[in-house]
């Protein structure tokens, strides 16, 4: 994400951010999950065409992610594959 730093006069030393957002900030519902060896891969339908991404266990833990109702109700969850992480829908 680009941030463009403006100074402003009032108060003093003001700074005011603008930032605009960038395809990374896309979250697609996650259809399905899977348990794999170190993690969870999940799924997703982007543009008509299923994609996956994977996360080991200390990636879901560090992300606060309980990973086996990942596996149970992986639709509750959203996922930014751009920047690799989940979100819960909950």
């Amino acid at each position: 994400m680009d941030a463009i730093i403006l100074q402003t006069g009032e108060p003093q030393n003001a700074v005011t951010f603008i930032t605009s957002h960038s395809r990374s900030d896309i979250m697609y519902d996650i259809v399905s999950s899977k348990k794999m060896e170190n993690g969870i891969v999940v799924f997703w339908d982007e543009k008509g065409e299923k994609k996956y991404e994977s996360f080991n266990y200390s990636e879901l833990v560090d992300m606060k992610i309980n990973a086996l109702d990942l596996l149970e109700h992986p639709k509750s969850y959203k996922v930014d594959k751009d920047a690799h992480t989940l979100v819960s829908k909950k």
